[in-house]
């Protein structure tokens, strides 16, 4: 994997950050984090957007924050646990997987002076 696609899913990892903090944030310091993890996931998704496909990388980000904000759930907070949830998240797993392995880089543009 490269730094492109690490920042994408450390984007996302930050996305399940900043989705439980709106729903369990309740003071100052929780909403200040919750807000810092909105800032660090979008800019690191822009900047992956730079070099690879943006539907692709809006595509992967999303899939995988979905993915880790419903294990979140589950794990953190004790939230049901449901086969068909699981299953419906591995098949998007599967999808995140699939757009990923076909996306191609963008290759550099030689600034011109």
């Amino acid at each position: 994997m490269n730094k492109t696609w690490l920042s994408v899913v450390i984007a996302a990892l930050f996305e399940v950050a900043w989705v439980i903090g709106l729903k369990h944030a309740s003071g100052w310091l929780e909403w200040g984090g919750t807000l810092v993890a909105i800032f660090v996931s979008f800019i690191l998704m822009i900047m992956a957007s730079r070099t690879l496909p943006v539907g692709t990388v809006y595509a992967v980000f999303v899939g995988l924050g979905t993915a880790g904000t419903v294990l979140a759930e589950i794990l953190l907070f004790g939230a049901e646990v449901q086969v068909s949830k699981l299953m419906l998240i591995g098949l998007l797993l599967l999808g995140v997987v699939g757009l990923k392995i076909q996306s191609k880089e963008k290759k550099q543009e030689k600034e011109m002076h």
